[in-house]
């Protein structure tokens, strides 16, 4: 087991694993930026280093500057959480060269789940059911157009190295492509460095479902399920549940046994994300994978009672699957997250500033990830996500009520939050009933005049 663990990274996902490493006995090292001198992960590290100015270019993203942190301090270990350097795999290179395990899958797995056209070709090869489209990178306008002919308009181009639907764009006939092919691939060389695409079907109303999985170095994969994601705005989640209602059990078990024979044969290890649309007939299609602890695991946490970081930490560790997790997994109840973002909750606005009141709630089934506290301040640099609120029910009715209760009892004063949105999006008929799609937050805007 590792002696001391570096967290590259910030807020509550830093904090997260700093609970997850008091509890296996290893030591902790925070970095932070002068903007996060006073944050929670600061105070509760062992230890903690100072790797730059606010800016992320010159600290969180500051690769020698994170390595030097991380040798300085004589880590066994990196952690990287969501976001930032965690699906960088040079980043992983760099530590594994500098004698530093990477808690994540092996760098070239990273890169290839990154490039999502080859992890597109990949899964494909392995079984995994995907939406129809090009079979590799578009290499020009005629060639999009080409398989557009061919799969049917409408269409969807992407990102090869994309995310958060940066370089994305729907095409519904063939006179948009050209203008639409062209700002998809200068937002995405902007964005990633990387202008290249490719093209899928487009599913008008379909729901975002992701599975979660953890795999040893000896080619054990297990499934834990799925959240449901499809509550979410430009292509960001607000908030997530598991499980869902439209997955039913033997689906459930049809595409775990899809995952663990593909995800063993192409060698992946440690905890990752499988993400699929669902199309109006209930059929799931592959659309990418997440080589890190996601944002919303919470939730899967919830109903399975395991611990997704203990068990990255564990599994980076060398332990074999059934150490790990000491038996099946078994699911109770139904959890629900939403994010508590430092957003005007109509405009969407960032909203840095200093917290004058924060009262979390409590109670029966309810958890708060956070690393805010009064007297805090929220930075203008870095993700809004300021709180994570999750809760549990004995079934998703007593889980909706649970967490209309604890928003009503969440305090945050002094910035503005996203509380007073998701109050109305638990309110909302349509998502007490469960009928909603990726498109329900743009309807629900509107419908309510915000938008």
């Amino acid at each position: 087991m590792f002696n001391k663990i570096l967290i590259a990274n910030r807020g509550e996902i830093a904090l997260r694993i700093i609970c997850a490493c008091k509890e296996l006995g290893i030591r902790t090292v925070a970095i932070y930026s002068e903007a996060d001198r006073n944050s929670l992960p600061v105070r509760f590290a062992d230890e903690a280093i100072c790797i730059g100015p606010p800016q992320l270019s010159q600290s969180y993203l500051n690769i020698p500057s994170v390595i030097s942190a991380a040798e300085i301090s004589n880590v066994d270990a990196i952690h990287p959480g969501y976001g930032l350097l965690a699906e960088n795999a040079n980043f992983a290179e760099v530590a594994e060269t500098s004698n530093i395990k990477f808690i994540g899958p092996p760098p070239e797995i990273t890169r290839l789940m990154g490039e999502k056209e080859k992890a597109r070709a990949e899964m494909k090869r392995h079984g995994a059911p995907i939406l129809p489209g090009s079979e590799g990178i578009l290499a020009s306008e005629g060639e999009a157009a080409e398989w557009a002919r061919q799969v049917g308009f409408p269409v969807i181009i992407k990102a090869s190295a994309g995310g958060g639907g940066r370089g994305m764009r729907i095409v519904r006939n063939e006179e948009d492509l050209p203008a639409l092919f062209k700002a998809a691939q200068s937002e995405a060389a902007a964005a990633f460095g990387n202008g290249d695409l490719y093209m899928e079907k487009f599913i008008e109303r379909p729901r975002h479902i992701e599975f979660q999985i953890l795999a040893d170095q000896y080619g054990n994969v297990v499934s834990l399920g799925e959240r449901e994601c499809s509550i979410q705005r430009r292509h960001q989640k607000l908030l997530e549940e598991s499980p869902s209602t439209q997955v039913t059990p033997e689906l459930r078990e049809k595409i775990g046994q899809v995952l663990s024979k593909s995800l063993s044969e192409i060698g992946y290890v440690n905890a990752g994300t499988i993400e699929f649309l669902m199309d109006e007939d209930g059929s799931l299609h592959f659309i990418e994978m997440n080589t890190r602890i996601q944002v919303e695991h919470p939730v899967t946490e919830m109903v399975t009672d395991v611990d997704l970081v203990k068990s990255q930490i564990l599994l980076a560790a060398g332990e074999r699957m059934e150490s790990v997790l000491h038996g099946p997994i078994v699911h109770r109840g139904h959890a629900i997250e939403c994010r508590i973002n430092a957003e005007h909750p109509e405009k969407f606005t960032p909203s840095a500033g200093k917290i004058t009141a924060f009262h979390p709630p409590g109670g029966t089934g309810v958890r708060i990830d956070t690393a805010a506290y009064a007297e805090g301040v929220i930075p203008p640099y870095y993700d809004s996500l300021i709180a994570k609120l999750i809760v549990r029910g004995k079934d998703r009715d007593e889980a909706c009520a649970r967490m209309a209760r604890a928003l009503e009892m969440f305090i945050v004063e002094g910035i503005y939050t996203t509380i007073p949105l998701h109050r109305k999006i638990l309110a909302d008929p349509d998502f007490r009933a469960g009928k909603f799609d990726t498109t329900f937050i743009e309807r629900f805007l509107t419908k309510t005049g915000k938008h």
